[in-house]
């Protein structure tokens, strides 16, 4: 059962890699977290639609619709939605000045907040050597990604019955990665510079799937992180104050979905 809360005002959401298409990914939490969260304008930051997974093999349940459905009828009630599309999603990267159901479609945006900085946004994949040198490999990794959080569902599937709180294997099985540090320093340290070569103030970006800020040689990096295991999103107050939010530990019905809840989802 979907608790009831009243719905938080912002002046704006950054939210990123849904990876709608793929298997395991939570398009109940995130529908809980946008029922549940107004904002005059909605950045988009990438991988909101995995084209990637779908290739492989087509999944598309109502859940997947219902997300596509609100983000529509808010853009229709006055929300600004903003698409940058991701490197799952770059078949979008060949419309970057689309506009389509009150959605903008660009390949990059900067925003400015209440306070005055200027945040460049965009998914981040161009900072990532894999994916930019080695698309095969990227490939790879995704699909054994795929498997670990799969399996991860599976062991929250029986945590939730237990009363247990959400955790997240494939989370755990990257903070065992050798070197991963190293290369989240290198990540982040890329996409401060990137910002500063566009004279921003800061970086809103994805596509790594760790949410987090942090100050790099007076730029602020902030990473929207993921709704497929981590369920993150980063929103800005109207005084300009960034707060990073995690969606976790609502009690969402995870499998399956019970849409007699979620009915006003189509209409809210």
């Amino acid at each position: 059962m979907l608790h009831r809360l009243s719905p938080r005002k912002v002046r704006t959401l950054f939210l990123s890699d849904f990876h709608l298409g793929m298997k395991g990914c939570q398009p109940e939490r995130l529908l809980d977290f946008l029922r549940h969260h107004e904002a005059d304008t909605i950045y988009l930051v990438g991988d909101v639609v995995d084209g990637w997974a779908l290739r492989r093999s087509w999944n598309w349940p109502e859940s997947h619709n219902l997300v596509i459905q609100k983000l529509l009828r808010k853009a229709r009630k006055g929300t600004r939605i903003v698409y940058i599309p991701g490197n799952h999603d770059e078949f979008l990267r060949e419309y970057p000045s689309l506009t389509f159901g009150g959605i903008e479609l660009r390949l990059d945006a900067i925003h400015r907040t209440a306070d005055g900085r200027k945040l460049l946004v965009t998914h981040g994949d161009q900072c990532d050597a894999v994916v930019r040198y080695s698309p095969i490999l990227s490939l790879f990794g995704s699909i054994a990604y795929q498997l670990v959080f799969a399996t991860g569902r599976v062991i929250n599937r029986v945590r939730l019955k237990a009363g247990w709180p959400y955790w997240s294997l494939s989370v755990w099985a990257k903070s065992k990665v050798k070197d991963r540090s190293r290369f989240l320093k290198a990540y982040a340290e890329a996409l401060a510079a990137e910002a500063r070569r566009a004279g921003a103030d800061g970086v809103v970006c994805g596509h790594i799937h760790l949410a987090g800020m942090e100050e790099i040689g007076g730029i602020s990096y902030v990473n929207t992180g993921d709704w497929v295991e981590n369920c993150t999103a980063v929103a800005e107050h109207f005084d300009g104050r960034l707060e990073l939010i995690r969606w976790t530990e609502r009690a969402v019905a995870l499998d399956p979905v019970d849409f007699r809840e979620l009915d006003d989802i189509r209409a809210a």
